[in-house]
């Protein structure tokens, strides 16, 4: 007759855990410190994991900067995309993506920073590939607010006499200077800035 014997677990065998959840919390920690200030210590302890289970999923921090960037960048462009959705023409929808940045840069969203913008102040200190990921993902941004400015011109929101690619430089430097003062505290009269803003449209 066969001996019945418990189970036996798997030695060593690390607990299972959302990606998702855990990329999440990984995510906080990068936009607060940056990606050479966190320590795999402030990860571990942020994600609720053990420095062996993070490199047993993502290899080291540099690879688990890179799933935290991809999934930052995608949900952001993913959020702002249905904003933008619910407007008509080219003036409205850049009035809702500096209404989308300027909600980034309040409270406590805007004290933990855009992780696009705190990468690119470290922009020197990355690899090659780490640096092409962030200089991409400013050039979408740039290349997505001149589609705005352009559909302004064709629909008659936008003045057709500006000069595009100048005045998408200036909505970029304007959006990204939001979430650098962001980190300080909030901005005031936000909807004052958006129409001011708006000014430049016409």
């Amino acid at each position: 007759m066969p001996e019945n014997r418990p189970a036996t677990r798997e030695r060593g065998r690390p607990r299972e855990f959302d990606r998702e959840t855990a990329l999440d919390l990984a995510m906080l920690v990068f936009r607060e410190k940056g990606y050479h200030n966190a320590s795999v210590s402030d990860l571990s302890a942020a994600m609720q994991l053990t420095v062996g289970s993070i490199y047993k999923a993502f290899h080291d921090k540099r690879g688990l900067f890179l799933q935290v960037f991809a999934r930052y960048t995608s949900l952001r462009n993913k959020a702002l995309s249905e904003r933008l959705a619910q407007h008509p023409d080219g003036r409205a929808k850049i009035a809702e993506l500096l209404r989308f940045y300027l909600e980034s840069a309040s409270d406590i969203e805007g004290r933990r920073g855009c992780l696009v913008v705190g990468s690119a102040v470290e922009l020197q200190q990355l690899d090659a590939e780490l640096s092409g990921l962030v200089q991409a993902a400013l050039t979408r941004n740039l290349r997505s607010i001149l589609q705005l400015i352009e559909q302004g011109r064709q629909d008659g929101s936008v003045n057709p006499q500006h000069d595009a690619d100048a005045l998408s430089g200036v909505l970029l430097c304007l959006v990204l200077g939001m979430r650098v003062a962001g980190k300080t505290g909030d901005l005031p009269a936000r909807e004052r800035l958006i129409a001011t803003a708006l000014t430049l449209l016409d």
